[in-house]
């Protein structure tokens, strides 16, 4: 399954005005429970009660935020998840697509220089068919 099966173009959200972790989970929450039948969202990875599919938001903070990482540095890329209770396997696929995309480097550095939303979108919809045609070389 690739993020953008799952990530709603109108989901993201690149310039987030929060300055600190709590403000990025709100923001980003209040901008995805818009967009998802069921409860509010409050943390990434959640488990909703209630909603019957998986949906992916995608916020950038050019300022970059205190998010009381392991490294001290600042967060500028954020991918909030709200799973269904009983997505187990599709959760962790969602994680592992998202590592996979994160993991390079230069991606993330285009991701915090793309100009609008619906540049990102294509961003990371042309590196998950990159990272694919690599996969299968």
């Amino acid at each position: 399954m690739r993020v953008t099966d799952v990530l709603n173009k109108d989901c993201v959200m690149p310039d987030l005005g929060a300055q600190e972790k709590r403000g990025v989970l709100d923001e980003m929450a209040e901008g995805l429970a818009s967009r998802v039948d069921g409860c509010g969202v409050a943390v990434p990875h959640a488990k909703i009660k209630g909603i019957d599919a998986i949906a992916v938001a995608f916020g950038r903070s050019k300022k970059g935020v205190d998010f009381h990482s392991m490294d001290g540095k600042p967060v500028h890329l954020f991918f909030l998840i709200a799973a269904p209770e009983n997505s187990t396997v599709v959760h962790l696929k969602i994680l592992a697509g998202i590592s996979r995309l994160l993991k390079d480097n230069g991606f993330r550095e285009k991701l915090i220089r793309a100009s609008n939303g619906e540049d990102i979108y294509r961003m990371i919809e042309e590196e998950e068919k990159r990272i694919a045609k690599s996969a299968v070389l």
